[in-house]
C-alpha cells in the first residue's frame, strides 16, 4: 500500500473511532431530534391541559435520595460517581418518577392535594433490555399524588392514552393488572412465605405446571388467573365468577369499575387484563398499566399505583419517547427558505416573522440561487421579490 493510501486509511479509522459510542448510546440526528422534541412538548401540553404542572429535577442527585423507598428496585441500573465537592456518592437518575415523589414530599410538601405534576427528560441505565437495548432514553410522564379514589386511576389511564393518540399513534391497547390480587388469593389460602414466593415465581414464568405444584390449595385459583388473561370485559366476568375472599373480591370490584369507566370514555382503546401479572410492578400497590400500540416494538409506557417515600398514595404514568416515536409517521418536512447572499437583515427578519425558517448564504453563490437552494436541502428560495418553491 502506498504511503498516501496508508495515511488516508489511518485517518478514516481514526475518524470512525472518534464517532464510536458505547453500546446502548447514540446520537440523535435531524430531523428525528426535532421530531422527538416536538413529541415531548406535545405530551407535556396534553398533561398541562389537565392541570399537571411541569417540574424539572436534576440529572444527578445524592445516591441515597435516588434509592429511597422503591428506588432500590433500580439500584443495579444506576451509574455512580463521587461528588468532588461534598465527597458523597451521587447517582445518575434511572427514572424520574421517584424524583417527582421526592419533590412532592419536600419542596411541595405544603401544596394542596391532590398534587398534579408532569416531567420530561433523559434517564441513563447501566444495561438495556432485550426489548429496549437503549441505555439512555427520554421519558415524559405525570404523577397524581395524594389521591386514593378510583377516579385517579381512571384519569391516569385515560390521559396517557389520549396524549399518545393526540400525537398520532394509532391502534393503542392498555394492558391492566393488579399486582395485589394474586397475593390476596395466596393469603386467603394460608400460603406460607416460602410457598408464596415459589408461586409468584411460577406466575412470573407463566408456568402452569410449576404453579400447580407450588401453590398448594391456592393452585386452582391462581391457574384461573393465568387462563383469564385477555380482553378485559371477559376477564372481569371470569374473575367475578370465582369464589374469592372479601379482600380479593374488593380488588376485582375496583377493576370492574375501572374497565367500565375507561371503556365508556375511550371506546376505541383496546383494554386487556392480565390478573396474575406483577413482574415489573413490584413496587406498585394497586391498579397498574402498560400501554402498547399494534406493530410497535416494546411498551410505549407504564404506570400505576404506588406509595411515595413520604408515605403518600400516588398514581402516575411514564411514557418512553423511543417507543412512542416508533409508532409515529415520518416527520413532515419543514419548509426551509434559502436566502441568497446579500439578502438584507430586514427582509430576512420579515420572512421569519411570516413563519419561514431561513437558511442564509454566507458567500456569493457559485451557481444560480435556485441550484444553491437545492444543494442546501432547502424547500424554497427567495428571488428578491417572492418566495419560490425549489423544483425537484
Amino acid at each position: 500500500m502506498a504511503p498516501k493510501t496508508r495515511a488516508k486509511a489511518a485517518e478514516m479509522v481514526e475518524e470512525q473511532s472518534l464517532a464510536l459510542l458505547p453500546a446502548g448510546l447514540r446520537d440523535v440526528l435531524p430531523p428525528r431530534a426535532d421530531w422527538e422534541a416536538f413529541a415531548s412538548e406535545s405530551l407535556l401540553g396534553s398533561f398541562a391541559a389537565q392541570g399537571y404542572a411541569r417540574v424539572k429535577p436534576p440529572l444527578i442527585e445524592f445516591e441515597e435520595t435516588l434509592l429511597a423507598g422503591s428506588g432500590q428496585d433500580l439500584a443495579g441500573q444506576m451509574f455512580r460517581v463521587m461528588d468532588p465537592v461534598s465527597q458523597r456518592m451521587m447517582g445518575l437518575r434511572t427514572d424520574i418518577t421517584l424524583q417527582v415523589a421526592r419533590i412532592a414530599g419536600s419542596r411541595l410538601k405544603l401544596a394542596p392535594r391532590p398534587l398534579r405534576l408532569a416531567y420530561a427528560g433523559q434517564v441513563l441505565r447501566v444495561r438495556g433490555t432485550q426489548l429496549r437495548p437503549e441505555r439512555q432514553f427520554a421519558q415524559a410522564g405525570f404523577e397524581l399524588i395524594g389521591a386514593a379514589a378510583l377516579a385517579a386511576d381512571v384519569e391516569v389511564a385515560l390521559l396517557a392514552a389520549e396524549a399518545v393518540a393526540r400525537l398520532g399513534v394509532k391502534h393503542l391497547s392498555l394492558d391492566i393488572t393488579q399486582p395485589l390480587l394474586a397475593p390476596a388469593i395466596m393469603a386467603a389460602h394460608g400460603l406460607e412465605p416460602r410457598q408464596a414466593k415459589a408461586a409468584r415465581r411460577a406466575l412470573d414464568r407463566k408456568d402452569a405446571a410449576e404453579l400447580k405444584a407450588a401453590a398448594g390449595a391456592a393452585g386452582p385459583d391462581l391457574l384461573r388467573l393465568l387462563a383469564l388473561a385477555g380482553p378485559a370485559p371477559a376477564a372481569i366476568q371470569g374473575l367475578k365468577a370465582m369464589q374469592l375472599s372479601d379482600a380479593a373480591a374488593a380488588i376485582v370490584a375496583d377493576l370492574d369499575r375501572l374497565v367500565a369507566e375507561v371503556a365508556a370514555a375511550a371506546p376505541d382503546l383496546l383494554l386487556t387484563l392480565d390478573p396474575g401479572e406483577f413482574r415489573g410492578f413490584e413496587y406498585h400497590t394497586g391498579i397498574s398499566y402498560t400501554l402498547f400500540a399494534r406493530n410497535v416494538r416494546g411498551e410505549l409506557g407504564r404506570g400505576g399505583r404506588y406509595v411515595t417515600p413520604g408515605g403518600e398514595t400516588a398514581t402516575g404514568f411514564t411514557l418512553y419517547l423511543d417507543s412512542v416515536m416508533r409508532g409515529l409517521p415520518a416527520m413532515p418536512a419543514k419548509p426551509l427558505l434559502y436566502l441568497p447572499f446579500g439578502t438584507s437583515h430586514a427582509v430576512a427578519a420579515r420572512l421569519r416573522a411570516e413563519g419561514y425558517s431561513t437558511w442564509a448564504a454566507l458567500e456569493p453563490e457559485q451557481n444560480q440561487p435556485q441550484q444553491a437552494a437545492k444543494q442546501a436541502n432547502c424547500t424554497h428560495w427567495w428571488d428578491g421579490q417572492t418566495v419560490c418553491a425549489v423544483s425537484a
